[in-house]
C-alpha cells in the first residue's frame, strides 16, 4: 500500500526554521539585556566611587581654606609693605638728590666773577638765574654744570646786558634737568 504524505514538509520546516530564527533573536536580546544591566551595575559602581572620592578631596579642599585665606592675606601685605618700602626709599632718593644737587651748583658757582640771583625746581627742571661778568664765565659755569653726575640738559635760555655798579655785566638764565638715573650710577660707582 501506499501511503501519501499529504502534510505540508516543506511549510512546517519553514516556520520550524523562523522559530528557531526568533528564538535565537530573543536569547540573543535577552543576553544582551543582562549584558546591559551587567555593564550598568559597573558603571554605578565606578560613579558611586568617583561621587564618594570627589566628596573626599573636597572635604581636604575645604580644610586648607583657612590656611589659603591666610596666605592671601600675607600676599596683601607683603605688596602692601614694598608699596610703602618704595615710597620711603623714593622720598629719601629725591631729598638727597636735591642736596646733592644744590651742593653741585654751589661748588660750581666761580663767586670771584658771577653770582646767583635765583635757583628754584619744578620736578626734575632745574631754574638758574645770576650775573657773570662776561660770556666766558657763563660758558665755563655751564660746561661745569654738564660734569655734574646730577645735571644734564644745561640751556641757556636767555643772556642779556645789565649794567650793574655802573659796569656792563652778563644776566643769564640756565634751565637743567636733574636725575635720579645720575645718582645710581654715582651711587655704584662709589
Amino acid at each position: 500500500m501506499l501511503r501519501i504524505n499529504l502534510l505540508p514538509i516543506r511549510q512546517l520546516k519553514k516556520r520550524a526554521k523562523a522559530r528557531n530564527q526568533i528564538l535565537s533573536a530573543i536569547v540573543a536580546f535577552f543576553c544582551l539585556l543582562i549584558f546591559l544591566g551587567l555593564l550598568a551595575i559597573f558603571q554605578t559602581g565606578k560613579i558611586n566611587a568617583l561621587t564618594t572620592q570627589i566628596a573626599d578631596l573636597t572635604r581636604v579642599k575645604d580644610s586648607y581654606a583657612p590656611i589659603l585665606a591666610d596666605i592671601e592675606k600675607i600676599k596683601k601685605q607683603k605688596e602692601e609693605l614694598e608699596r610703602k618700602t618704595g615710597i620711603i626709599n623714593k622720598l629719601k632718593a629725591d631729598s638727597s638728590l636735591t642736596v646733592r644737587v644744590l651742593d653741585e651748583v654751589a661748588n660750581t658757582v666761580d663767586n670771584k666773577r658771577m653770582w646767583l640771583d635765583s635757583l628754584s625746581q619744578e620736578g626734575t627742571t632745574l631754574n638758574l638765574t645770576g650775573v657773570a661778568l662776561d660770556n666766558e664765565t657763563v660758558a665755563q659755569f655751564m660746561d661745569k654744570l654738564k660734569e655734574s653726575p646730577y645735571i644734564t640738559d644745561v640751556n641757556l635760555t636767555s643772556s642779556s646786558l645789565k649794567v650793574v655798579s655802573e659796569r656792563n655785566l652778563k644776566s643769564f638764565v640756565l634751565t637743567c634737568s636733574i636725575g635720579q638715573a645720575a645718582q645710581a650710577e654715582v651711587a655704584v660707582t662709589k
